[in-house]
């Protein structure tokens, strides 16, 4: 391996796609075990790597030298071998200043409240003091020095005007929780949150619904890349080629959401997108029958409506914490708000608003068999189904045309 990543977990690193897009050299992925790093770096057999979790700090002690920035925050995710020798240094500081000034330009006279203790809350801490920040606490879940607990933190600083969460809190595969609650806050005026997978934590779409300023990791995550890209072949890289690369991974990861009423073409319309966005289609009934070995009447029959909801609760989450998805969800999956917060996660969600007189009854479908109950159904849901949405599609045309109607709008999203 002459380029690449070490980490000890890496199946979902986006960091692949994002040197493959930044540069042309050949960047791989290499998981190690602690007692594995003593050989790798006798051997050196590498010209430059990043550093993930866990090993910010165990690389340390294999260095020949290391930066400024990299010693003053004591983690390196960078490092070069010269010669035989190995420099270090550390493009999380670049790739978190990055994320945070495209959304605000200093802390000035802000206070500051960085969630976590590891080596990305040493980052933190450096960029908020870089940026002016008049005053900024790190929190931790156990009493130490230089730390307050969530506790003091709800107590003393509830009017901190600046959240970043370091922790690894809602990320993959324990997305759906955060590390504090934002209503608690309610001076906040922006977020931000390292995690980048799923696209948008938990902690990221609390602030989205109260109007907050915040940014997921992403961009953090294709800025320091950028910067470490510098360092392995002795190059720049624009923040325009920064911005480009951020928004292709974005939407290569992101998924498409297709809700609506039973019979409104969720499922032939999300095909026909497989196509033409190159995305694997998926829908949600369909696993969720596969996976119980019974069709949906016979779950309802057997085990009634509040059942299938735990089921279809479960397969949601599932599916939508991967990426690069078409999901079509079943009619009722607006009624739990859960389920929206997961498709949400890391997706764009359509309402392929079809006219009632247009929708078909099926046997297939428990709740809509006959007329009078799809007219109930669609009085019940239509509202459920424009609020959630981030576009509403007229659904009235044929399969191809509202395929072709959301492929617009999706090549046209600009992830800002």
């Amino acid at each position: 391996m002459d380029y690449g990543c070490i980490g000890e977990k890496l199946s979902h690193s986006f960091s692949k796609e994002i040197h493959n897009a930044l540069t042309d050299y050949d960047y791989q992925l290499l998981e190690l075990k602690r007692e594995e790093l003593k050989a790798f770096f006798t051997e050196r057999s590498f010209k430059a790597i990043n550093v993930t979790i866990p090993y910010k700090l165990d690389v340390i002690p294999y260095l020949d030298w290391i930066s400024d920035e990299a010693r003053a925050i004591n983690a390196v995710n960078t490092i070069v071998n010269r010669n035989g020798k190995l420099y270090g240094y550390n493009t999380d500081f670049y790739g978190l200043k990055g994320l945070i000034e495209r959304k605000i330009k200093s802390f000035k006279g802000k206070t500051v409240a960085i969630l976590g203790s590891g080596g990305t809350s040493n980052t933190a801490f450096a960029v908020a003091n870089s940026l002016d920040a008049e005053n900024v606490v790190k929190v931790s879940r156990k009493k130490q020095e230089g730390y307050i607990t969530y506790d003091e933190l709800y107590e003393s600083y509830s009017n901190c005007e600046i959240i970043i969460n370091t922790t690894p809190c809602g990320m993959y595969p324990k997305a759906g929780v955060s590390a504090v609650d934002i209503n608690r806050f309610p001076c906040v005026e922006a977020v931000f949150d390292a995690v980048y997978n799923p696209l948008k934590s938990k902690l990221i779409l609390d602030a989205e619904k109260k109007g907050i300023i915040s940014d997921g990791g992403l961009y953090m995550l294709v800025s320091q890349a950028a910067y470490a890209v510098e360092k392995f072949i002795d190059t720049s890289v624009s923040l325009e080629k920064i911005e480009e690369v951020f928004k292709k991974i974005y939407k290569d990861k992101m998924n498409v959401v297709l809700i609506g009423m039973p019979a409104s073409g969720k499922s032939s319309v999300g095909k026909e997108l497989e196509k033409m966005l190159s995305k694997t289609f998926v829908d949600s009934d369909t696993v969720l029958s596969e996976n119980a070995e019974k069709t949906i009447p016979e779950i309802f029959n057997e085990h009634g409506e509040a059942y299938f909801r735990e089921l279809e609760k479960d397969t949601i989450k599932n599916i939508s914490s991967e990426n690069s998805h078409i999901i079509a969800t079943g009619g009722g999956a607006v009624l739990n708000c859960e389920n929206i917060e997961n498709l949400k996660s890391n997706g764009r969600i359509y309402f392929l608003d079809r006219p009632l007189s247009m929708l078909l009854t099926t046997d297939d479908r428990p709740l809509s068999s006959n007329r009078a109950d799809l007219e109930k159904r669609y009085n019940e849901r239509y509202e459920l189904y424009r609020k959630y949405a981030d576009v509403i599609v007229d659904g009235s045309g044929c399969i191809n045309e509202v395929a072709k109607r959301i492929e617009a709008d999706f090549n046209g999203y600009s992830c800002n």
